[in-house]
């Protein structure tokens, strides 16, 4: 199954991309030439990843949307450090639901409770931090890392507390490569949002 459901993943996920770049692009300040097809390749590599990971699963779908949306949102946020609420609020009823149905297909209903009090405590980690330096946090990546710990927390807490970890050092390793190439100070505002989502397809893979 997973020899065909590779490779048909990662046709959809190009297809996806390419035609739903404009759903990012209309954020954008200013035309990006390389963003089409840059959206391309990172649905169709991240597709293909999770058709891999999830071939035979029900949970396949819910994984594979949030590819997509996750895809959309991690290049909006390096093009105008910005995490809109059209792709982030509507994936914690989209998420749950496509989860739930997995659980109806013949999954563990223990996995949806999970899924939600994972939900509920990256949520509050974020939330947390916004709080203490909202400057560093904002509430864009509050409301992804909910999103996050849904899908992190229906895989379990050692994929959860590798993709919360990933994430934070991926973001690290790339504040201090500003840092030390002197493209950047500690005062710097980068975008967290695919450091996030990085990390937390790094917890979804490996785990």
């Amino acid at each position: 199954m997973v020899i065909w459901l590779v490779p048909l993943c990662a046709l959809g996920g190009a297809a996806a991309g390419w035609f739903g770049a404009p759903l990012a692009e209309r954020y954008f300040e200013r035309p990006i030439r390389w963003a089409r097809p840059g959206i391309a390749v990172t649905m169709a590599v991240t597709f293909a990843a999770l058709a891999w990971r999830f071939a035979g699963r029900a949970e396949l779908p819910a994984y594979l949307y949030l590819a997509a949306a996750g895809s959309l949102l991690a290049f909006i946020d390096v093009a105008v450090k910005r995490l809109p609420d059209t792709y982030t609020i509507p994936s914690y009823l989209i998420g749950p639901a496509l989860l739930g149905v997995a659980v109806l297909a013949g999954g563990r209903p223990v996995r949806l409770v999970h899924a939600l009090i994972g939900l509920a405590l990256l949520w509050a980690l974020y939330a947390v931090q916004h709080l203490a330096a909202p400057g560093a946090i904002g509430w864009g990546d509050v409301k992804l890392a909910g999103v996050l710990g849904l899908y992190l927390g229906w895989l379990g807490a050692p994929a959860w507390w590798l993709g919360v970890l990933a994430g934070f050092v991926l973001g690290g390793l790339y504040a201090a490569g500003l840092l030390i190439t002197r493209r950047g100070s500690r005062k710097s505002e980068i975008p967290f949002g695919p450091f996030m989502l990085a990390g937390a397809l790094v917890g979804i893979l490996v785990s």
